[in-house]
């Protein structure tokens, strides 16, 4: 079957596991799982060819809500899970989910040396500004401003900025979408799956939970109004600047990923007698 009449034969619903999500009702995660299988579907990659790693948290429920191989690992440490497994086996398509709490705090960094590395993989982070899973404490992301029973008064700290971080640390594709564009944020998957080298897709997913305030970010959210440039220096002025909500692929880097060459036919024997004491 053709790479074309691969795409026209599969389907969203060929990505979906049979188990259902448990997210609390109206969380934006629910989009975001539905822009998954339909950039897997635009891509019309077979599920076995697909991995989707992920760490602690609501957003890391993901790979058991998909019918691609999945690993649910350890807070925080999906980025390093994922690159040995693309290190080994460069073939497969891995996807990362994550959240704020998991990719940014325990995470951090991880996060950091992934987009040095800029291996051939995709880190798709789902940002409520805010810990849903442990009942709302404050996260990396959170506002210095927000005033809650867990945080009287705020924290009074800067939060964490993953666009710039992501850039300053040579991630290789940059974009930011909204859980309630779900069409859109599909599109954007695809294409960062597509990007070679490390690409880093920040999706803003409301938690109306604990954070029923960010119901508002549908009104607030707009297209970049700029295109995606090459250039790191332009896109470090854009990401800096921008007011948090620009949406769309702001950065397309042309970096190599980095692939080491695959030792074949390893004697398992002679590895283990290179360890011995």
């Amino acid at each position: 079957m053709s790479t074309l009449d691969m795409r026209a034969a599969c389907k969203p619903a060929d990505y979906k596991s049979d188990v259902k999500p448990i997210w609390c009702p109206g969380c934006g995660d629910y989009h975001v799982l539905m822009s998954f299988t339909r950039a897997f579907a635009e891509l019309g990659l077979p599920p076995e060819e697909i991995v989707v790693v992920s760490g602690i948290g609501c957003s890391s429920r993901i790979p058991a809500y998909t019918n691609c191989y999945g690993f649910h690992g350890v807070h925080g440490r999906s980025l390093a899970l994922a690159a040995g497994l693309k290190v080994a086996r460069p073939d497969l398509t891995i996807v990362v989910a994550s959240g704020d709490g998991d990719g940014y705090s325990i995470g951090g960094n991880h996060f950091l040396h992934a987009c040095r590395r800029n291996i051939d993989m995709t880190y798709i982070v789902m940002d409520n500004r805010v810990y849903g899973m442990t009942k709302g404490q404050p996260s990396p992301t959170t506002e210095p401003s927000f005033d809650s029973a867990l945080s009287p008064g705020g924290t009074g700290l800067s939060p964490f900025h993953p666009l710039v971080i992501a850039l300053a640390s040579g991630a290789n594709f940059i974009a930011r979408c909204f859980s309630g564009q779900p069409n859109e944020t599909a599109t954007v998957i695809a294409e960062a799956i597509r990007h070679p080298g490390f690409s880093f897709v920040e999706i803003l997913s409301p938690c109306v939970t604990f954070r029923p305030d960010e119901k508002d970010w549908k009104d607030i959210v707009h297209a970049a109004p700029v295109p995606a440039t090459n250039d790191p220096a332009k896109a470090a002025r854009r990401i800096m600047t921008d007011d948090g909500f620009n949406l769309g692929i702001l950065y397309r880097g042309d970096r190599k990923p980095y692939q080491p060459t695959a030792k074949a036919n390893i004697d398992l024997a002679e590895l283990e007698r290179e360890f011995e004491l």
